[in-house]
């Protein structure tokens, strides 16, 4: 994002700061992806072993949330 923030700062060319846009929006859905990964593995998994199913409507809200 800072990258980003100097290349505007320094009139990069538009072209340029929407690739690097790109480049930083596809690294973050990569870690929001694992993000998400993890969670399901370990937070939501062992609420749902604990007898916490409320746990499986919080993640269809994120997941919701994550879809618009």
């Amino acid at each position: 994002m800072r990258g980003l923030k100097k290349m505007i700062e320094e009139n990069a060319y538009c072209t340029d700061v929407l690739i690097q846009s790109s480049a930083v929006n596809a690294a973050l859905n990569s870690f929001n992806k694992e993000l998400l990964a993890n969670h399901i593995r370990t937070c939501v998994a062992n609420d749902i072993r604990d007898g916490n199913d409320e746990v499986i409507d919080d993640l269809v809200a994120t997941l919701q949330k994550l879809m618009k």
